[in-house]
C-alpha cells in the first residue's frame, strides 16, 4: 500500500471514530493574545486584545489549546476558549478591518462637540490650543441647531449625544443653557435620548453653575488636576500667572455635584513623582465631599502649539512612563474596534465658536483644519456639502484597514486602532504604552479581575 493510500485510511478512521479536528473546522489560536506567567503558580494569565478578555489557563487547558489539530471539534474545551475569544474560527484582522470601514457609516448616535467660546482663562503650557477670543452668537447657535437637526433626520439615532468643549465651556455658561434647551426639544421630537458631558477646568464650577449643569443633563465632567498645591499651580494657572489648585478644590469640596466627575492628572516629567499621593488625595476628597470624584491618569503629548510656548519639550515624560499609565490601561481595557474615536465617525462633529465642524478636538482652533460649517454641511451629501472634503476624508481615513502593515501585523492593534489620528497626520503613529512591557500589562489586567 502506498503512503498516500495509507495516510487517507488513517484519516478515514479518525474521522469515523472522532469525526473532524478542531483546526480541520477552522479553530486557531487567536493573534491577538498576550500572556504572561502567575507568580508562585503553573498557571499563565492571556489577555484576549481582540474580545477584550483576560483569564487565568491551567496547564491542560494551555496544552489543548496547543493542539487543535489534534482534538475533537466538539471538545468541551473548544466553547469555553472561544467565548474568551483565546482561540477564534474567523480572521480577526478582516474583522476588524471591516469594523473600521463601518464607522464611517451612520451608526446609533450623533455626537457634537460644541465649543460656546475659544476663549480660556488658563494659561497651560501644554495646552494644544492657542486661544481666541468671542462667544457663540445667536446666528452660529441657529446654525448649530440646524446642523444638529439636519444630523438627526439623515440618521435617526438612539441618542443624541453633546459634549461642551473650548477653551474653557465655563465662559459662556449662558450658550450652554439655551444650546441645551434647543437641543433636547429636537432629542424629544425625533424619539432619542439626549445626554451630555463636559471638559471644564473647574474653576467656574461653582454651586450654581453646578445647578445650571444639572439642568442642562450633564451626566459628566472632566476636571484637571496636575499635582497637589504648588505642583498643580505650576502648569495649571491663570492667564495672569496665579495658581488655580486652591479654588478648583473648593469647587470640589464645598459644591454638592449631582454627577460623575472625571479627575485628569495629566503626567509629566515634573509632576510624576505625586502620581500616588493626588490618587489618595482625590479618594479623600470624595469621601469628604461626597462627591463621586474619579481619578486617572494621561501622559502629556507632544503638540507643535504647545512647543511653539517653550516649556512643553520640558514636560514630556520619557518611554518609561509605563508604571504611570498601566492602571488607567488595565481599567478601561475592552473589546476591538474599528476606530480610535469621533474623528473617524462621520456623526461625530467638532464645533467652534464660528460655527466651524472639526474631527478632532485637538483640530478646533485651527481653521485651515475645519471641513464645513455648520450653517452648509449635510451629512446627508457630506463630501457635496464640505468647504474642504480633504479635511474630512483625511480624518475618516485614519479608521482601520490602515495603509501601515507595521500596524496591521501587530498584536496591539484591537487596542490601539492604529493610535491617535491627529498624531498619526500632522506627528508621528504613537504607540500603545502597554507594548513596552506586555507582561506587566496583563497582570495588571489579572490583578483587576481577581479582585472583582
Amino acid at each position: 500500500m502506498g503512503q498516500e493510500t495509507q495516510d487517507d485510511t488513517t484519516q478515514e478512521k479518525k474521522n469515523a471514530t472522532t469525526g473532524r479536528t478542531a483546526s480541520d473546522a477552522g479553530w486557531h489560536v487567536s493573534r491577538y493574545n498576550v500572556s504572561a506567567p502567575i507568580a508562585d503558580s503553573a498557571n499563565v494569565a492571556i489577555a484576549n486584545l481582540f474580545k477584550g478578555t483576560c483569564a487565568e489557563y491551567s496547564p491542560i487547558e494551555l496544552y489543548l489549546m496547543s493542539v487543535l489539530d489534534e482534538i475533537d471539534e466538539h471538545h468541551p474545551i473548544i466553547e469555553r476558549l472561544s467565548k474568551r475569544g483565546v482561540i477564534a474560527n474567523f480572521d480577526e484582522l478582516a474583522a476588524l478591518e471591516t469594523m473600521g470601514r463601518g464607522s464611517c457609516s451612520f451608526s446609533k448616535v450623533v455626537s457634537l462637540t460644541i465649543c460656546p467660546t475659544m476663549g480660556c482663562n488658563f494659561d497651560c503650557p501644554y495646552c494644544f490650543e492657542s486661544h481666541g477670543h468671542g462667544k457663540m452668537t445667536q446666528e452660529v447657535q441657529d446654525d448649530v441647531i440646524k446642523l444638529a437637526e439636519r444630523m438627526l433626520d439623515a440618521a435617526k439615532p438612539e441618542t443624541l449625544s453633546v459634549t461642551w468643549f473650548g477653551g474653557e465651556p465655563l465662559l459662556a455658561p449662558e450658550v450652554i443653557e439655551s444650546l441645551t434647551q434647543r437641543l433636547m426639544v429636537l432629542a424629544d421630537e425625533h424619539s432619542c435620548d439626549y445626554s451630555a458631558s463636559i471638559i471644564t477646568n473647574g474653576y467656574f464650577l461653582t454651586q450654581d453653575i453646578v445647578d445650571l449643569l444639572d439642568r442642562c443633563k450633564v451626566e459628566q465632567a472632566q476636571v484637571t488636576v496636575d499635582g497637589i498645591g504648588a505642583t498643580h499651580d505650576a502648569t495649571r494657572r491663570l492667564a495672569n500667572g496665579k495658581g488655580t489648585f486652591e479654588r478648583i478644590i473648593a469647587n470640589l469640596r464645598d459644591t454638592k455635584i449631582p454627577f460623575k466627575v472625571k479627575i485628569r492628572h495629566n503626567v509629566h516629567k515634573d509632576n510624576r513623582h505625586e502620581v500616588g499621593d493626588l490618587k489618595q488625595f482625590i479618594k479623600d476628597l470624595a469621601a469628604s465631599s461626597g462627591n463621586e470624584l474619579n481619578y486617572y491618569t494621561a501622559i502629556v503629548s507632544d503638540s507643535q502649539t504647545a512647543n511653539d510656548r517653550g516649556e512643553q519639550v520640558n514636560l514630556l515624560c520619557d518611554n518609561s512612563a509605563l508604571d504611570v499609565t498601566l492602571e488607567t490601561d488595565s481599567t478601561t481595557f475592552r473589546g476591538g474596534r474599528g476606530h480610535y474615536c469621533g474623528a473617524n465617525v462621520i456623526l461625530s462633529v467638532g464645533i467652534d465658536e464660528k460655527g466651524n465642524l472639526h474631527k478632532c478636538w485637538e483640530s478646533v482652533d485651527k481653521t485651515e483644519l475645519a471641513y464645513g460649517n455648520a450653517r452648509d454641511w449635510d451629512p446627508a451629501n457630506p463630501l457635496a456639502t464640505a468647504s474642504n472634503p480633504d479635511n474630512l476624508t483625511v480624518f475618516l481615513n485614519t479608521a482601520l484597514p490602515l495603509p501601515d502593515n507595521e500596524c496591521r501585523e501587530c498584536v496591539w492593534l484591537p487596542l490601539c486602532v492604529g493610535g491617535c489620528p491627529y498624531q498619526r497626520l500632522f506627528n508621528q503613529r504613537a504607540c500603545i504604552n502597554a507594548k513596552q512591557d506586555p507582561e506587566a500589562f496583563v497582570l495588571a489586567l489579572h490583578s483587576r479581575i481577581k479582585k472583582k
